[in-house]
């Protein structure tokens, strides 16, 4: 897992203490802080998304507004969190299509059902809401 955008840098410095939106650069160089980011971004819910922890793990449970977005548990909403305005809707299938392949390929090595929604296609990205890190004070 990677960040991007500096709202990520910026959330993601604060809570680790770190100077991440002047020094980005030391999340991918120092393998101790790359591990925290990667664990970082998959634990922590960014409103209006869930963590991908809690989706994977069944702990997050659609709104309505979800619902009516296309979002329903499983696979496909954690591609939604991580990357759903240049995926989900339709967009860049063959890349989609990817994620897909290795998620269902891991899970059929460790003997897991993948489950269901396994794909964003039929999904509206989550709002975008405010992505802009105003207090950059560490």
């Amino acid at each position: 897992m990677m960040l991007s955008w500096n709202y990520n840098y910026g959330q993601c410095g604060r809570d680790l203490g770190l100077d991440l939106l002047r020094r980005p650069a030391i999340a991918s160089s120092d393998p101790v802080i790359a591990f925290e980011t990667a664990i970082w971004f998959w634990m922590t819910p960014q409103a209006p998304k869930p963590s991908c922890h809690d989706v994977i793990t069944d702990q997050w449970q659609p709104s309505a507004a979800d619902i009516s977005a296309g979002r329903l548990p499983g696979y496909g909403v954690i591609t939604n969190i991580i990357n759903g305005g240049l995926e989900c809707a339709g967009r860049n299938v063959a890349q989609v299509q990817d994620r897909i392949s290795f998620y269902t390929r891991y899970c059929g090595m460790f003997g897991v059902d993948p489950g269901s929604n396994v794909d964003c296609d039929k999904q509206r990205p989550f709002s975008e809401g405010s992505n802009v890190f105003l207090d950059a004070a560490i």
